[in-house]
Formats: structure tokens, sequence, C-alpha cells
């Protein structure tokens, strides 16, 4: 298990061996090297997607992803298991699924009933430029109709939007905003569908070199037996290994690259800790965050108050291959303040001592990607976690 972990860890980009430029290159390669990086709209701290980068590359800005979507055209938006951001060099296979869109029921209906809408929808962007689903309201005064009901057609640019036909050209304020696909590609992105097989093939390489290890079990591949002959290939041709971690429930297969297997002796470095966005690639997959770390991570701001045990948003704490807690943080802008509102340590962590330096620092530098001066720390679990924590921060702030 302490080799599954550190090649998971260091799969992931946070074992500090990323060697990743300054600035949006930097970011860039981020993307590129986790395959996606997921797209949420909580913000009580910075949204997911720029805390992910900014876990992998401590002087990423959200400017510079706005740049690598809008301006430099390197990153697309699509769905993976969620909403993210997509290196544009992976386009091609995501057509297959473009096209499955349109094929499905849902959209051919959709696409029947409302075939006037639709047309409405690409004349408008095509003769006005980019759109978000706010300039396709009623303007005062003028009686609404089919075609100026706010809904249809956000229906109508969500689905133009999965079917390929519309992409996202950047973000205002984050709303998605939209224009044709051919205006938004940039010049020399190959467009040619990647066939089933190459899919199959792109998917199994992409999730083994983020997850590590990996059952492939969770992720849309169109083909379960597709995806099992892509990997028996891959073995053959010496790619991929099937592995076997002790304590892991062997039903399903686990696998990894065999090039990431060959690393693991070089893996032994200092423990570097990360605060963790909920929807980071490290900890998404719940499931499987307690089969390989024995940690319990459950996302309880859709539950009212009195039920949350841990807090409305809490970012798991990672030290070294460990997870040692959470804390439930909160973002004052207004007031330069970041709250730490609850900081709860796994039962069986007591080096409250040794970690306090180490999360101190990353403390007062995520405030400081919180656009925040301050740090208040409100409630910590076990209580004598606290004062070396907050003798931590103090030294900080005298230096």
């Amino acid at each position: 298990m302490p080799d599954a972990r550190r090649l998971i860890v260091a799969s992931a980009g946070l074992d500090g061996r990323w060697k990743l430029p300054r600035g949006a290159e930097g970011a860039a390669q981020a993307v590129e090297r986790l395959g996606y990086v997921q797209i949420d709209t909580i913000a009580v701290i910075q949204r997911a997607h720029h805390h992910t980068l900014w876990s992998r590359r401590g002087d990423y800005t959200p400017a510079m992803l706005h740049r690598l979507q809008a301006e430099e055209r390197r990153v697309f938006e699509y769905w993976t298991h969620a909403a993210s951001y997509v290196p544009m060099c992976h386009y091609r296979y995501y057509l297959p699924r473009m096209r499955a869109w349109a094929r499905s029921p849902r959209a051919r209906r959709f696409m029947s009933d409302n075939a006037s809408l639709v047309r409405g929808v690409l004349s408008r962007i095509r003769a006005e430029g980019p759109l978000i689903s706010a300039d396709f309201a009623a303007p005062p005064g003028r009686k609404r109709g089919p075609w100026w009901d706010w809904k249809p057609a956000k229906h109508a640019l969500e689905l133009l939007f999965a079917t390929g036909k519309l992409m996202v050209a950047e973000r205002r304020n984050f709303q998605r905003v939209y224009d044709l696909t051919d205006r938004v590609l940039p010049a020399g992105v190959d467009t040619a569908a990647a066939s089933p097989a190459e899919t199959a093939r792109f998917v199994v390489r992409r999730v083994l070199a983020c997850e590590g290890i990996s059952n492939l079990r969770r992720w849309w591949i169109g083909d379960r037996a597709r995806t099992d002959r892509a990997i028996a290939q891959m073995i053959d041709a010496g790619e991929v290994a099937s592995v076997q971690v002790a304590g892991v429930d062997g039903r399903f297969p686990h696998y990894a690259l065999t090039e990431s297997l060959a690393g693991l002796s070089r893996r032994r470095g200092r423990k570097r800790l990360h605060l963790l966005s909920p929807f980071d690639n490290m900890v998404i997959w719940r499931g499987r965050l307690e089969t390989f770390f024995d940690f319990h991570c459950k996302l309880e701001c859709y539950l009212p108050a009195a039920r949350r045990r841990y807090g409305y948003f809490c970012l798991p704490i990672l030290w070294g291959e460990r997870f040692i807690g959470r804390l439930d943080p909160k973002a004052d802008r207004k007031d330069g303040t970041f709250i730490v509102r609850k900081l709860i340590f796994e039962p069986g962590f007591t080096d409250h001592d040794a970690v306090a330096g180490p999360l101190a620092a990353k403390l007062n530098a995520f405030a400081r990607f919180n656009e925040c001066e301050r740090i208040v720390i409100k409630q910590t679990t076990p209580r004598k976690a606290q004062a070396p924590l907050k003798r931590a921060l103090g030294a900080i702030a005298r230096a």
C-alpha cells in the first residue's frame, strides 16, 4: 500500500516532482498532465478549478486560465465526469462523445421539437458574435414568445455545446460565453475524430497517467469490451501492467503505466503539505480515497447546517502520502481575513508540533491566493493542536 500511495500522489502532481514552468505555460502543462480540471461554482474560497491549478503551481493566478481559454486557446470546456477544462490538444478524442450526444434520443427530440429556436440561436451568434445565455432574454416591453423564452434558449445553448456546434469562447463573471466552434478552435488543432480504438487507448493512458493506479471503471469510454481490448493490447505492448495492492478488493483488476511503476524507486523526497479542493483530481473519487488512503471525504455544503460534521466546504489536508485532517475555510475578501472555521485532524494523527510549520506556511500562501492578509483560526480538534499552529503563524507574520 505505501508504494501505491506514492504512485497516486506522484501521478497527481503533488509530490513536487513536476517541473512546471512559471506563469500561464505552467498552468497549461498542469492541465495537460492532469487531463482535465473540474469546474465548480462554489466561491466561498477561490473556485475549484483555480484551486486545483494553484496546488500544482504556486504562482498560479485566475487570469492565467482566462488567458489559456480566451486568448491562447490552449484549453477548452467540455464534459468529462463533470464540466471541466480540457487540453485543446485532446480535442479530437472528445469528438466521438459530441457525436454520440447528437445521436441521442434526447438531443434528436429537442432538435426536432425546437428546430426554429435552434436555428435562431445559431443565427444570432453567427451574426452578433459570442453571446451569453442572458442575451436571449426578452427585451423590455417585448412580448415573450418561444424564440425569446430564456429557458428553451438556454437548453438549446447547452445542447449545441454538448454536440459540438458551439464552444465556450471564454467566461465573463463566470458565465459561459458561447461562439461557433469554427471561430473558437485554433489553427492547427486536429479535428479528425479519433476512432473507437484510439479513443479507448487514449482514455486508458490519460486516466492511468493522472491517477497512477486505476480499475478504469468510472470513466466514459463507450464500450467496456473495447476498453478491455485496449488494456490487453497495451499490456502486450509493455505500456500497461496489471497490479495487485494488498488490502484492495481484487474483483476488479487495477492497472498502472509501466513507465510510472519504473519511476517508483526514485520518488522519495521531502513531505509536502497540500490543502486540496474537494473537486481536485486527487480526491474527487471518494471511494478510491477510502480504498487507498483510509480517508473519508464527504462534501457537506448540500446538507443542512445542523447535519454537517466537518463544515460547509472542507478541504482535505494531505501531508506526504497521508491525509491527516481537513479544514473548513471562508475567505472574507472585503475584510481581508481568511477564516478557518474548523480544523479537524484525523483521530490517529498526533504529530501536531511537526506539522504546525508546514501547515502554517501553506495557510499563509493560500490566504494570499484568496486575496486575504489575515488568518483567523476559530476551532481546532484536538484543541492542543491550536497552540503550535498559532505560534507558527505568528512567526511567519513577524518574519
